[in-house]
């Protein structure tokens, strides 16, 4: 059977619903369509929002989001429930990214999008995103020039480096689903993780930005 088609017409890559992670399992495994859907509700937002953070381009992320979660429903039979399912999905997004960028590269499409593009759910609640109710025009503007900057130090980091800041620092995974995701030692996840803040803290400030300790 193949993966149900993932639609997002009616939840942009935003809305969670909590659902019953075992539960849920089990009619993914008996291929329930219904049960696909649920899991794409409930983990979209994150999915999508490691994608743009590691390819820096909205509509590749939005395709590799997509096959993400087809590959999931694809492999379900394969999962053994040693994790959370969406520390499951992370993983499958992350490899899939780092495919992606291996291929963009060698055609020399690599590039970080402009954020007037990126849609603004994009954004969630990542360090830097303007979080006021009613914010002023001038915070907005500084804002996006913010978010314009980060993405693109982030862009100019190798991949293991952004791999790590994007699992921890915007997503706010912890150690433990950070080695597993990863496959590295919590002492490599810890001591590679500072270099990259420090890596991403040079790229950031060489692009006229300033960011703190």
């Amino acid at each position: 059977m193949s993966a149900p088609a993932v639609s997002n017409r009616d939840n942009r890559w935003g809305v969670q619903v909590a659902v019953d992670e075992k539960q849920l399992i089990r009619r993914l495994k008996r291929r329930d369509e219904r049960a696909f859907t649920a899991l794409v509700t409930q983990h979209q937002g994150q999915i999508y929002n490691l994608c743009f953070r590691m390819l820096g381009n909205g509509a590749e992320a939005e395709d590799v989001a997509q096959d993400t979660f087809i590959k999931a429903f694809k492999a379900i039979d394969r999962f053994r429930g040693d994790s959370q399912i969406g520390t499951w999905l992370y993983r499958i997004a992350i490899n899939l990214c780092k495919n992606r960028l291996k291929y963009l590269g060698r055609r020399g499409r690599g590039r970080t999008q402009d954020v007037a593009d990126v849609p603004e759910t994009a954004w969630g609640d990542a360090p830097g995103t303007v979080a006021e109710a009613e914010p002023r025009p001038d915070h907005v503007l500084e804002g996006r020039r913010a978010e314009t900057r980060i993405q693109a130090a982030l862009g100019a980091l190798d991949t293991e480096f952004r791999e790590l800041l994007v699992l921890r620092d915007i997503q706010g995974l912890s150690y433990a689903e950070m080695m597993g995701i990863t496959g590295l030692p919590e002492g490599t996840v810890k001591s590679r993780l500072h270099r990259a803040r420090t890596a991403l803290r040079k790229a950031y400030e060489a692009l006229g930005g300033e960011l703190s300790a």
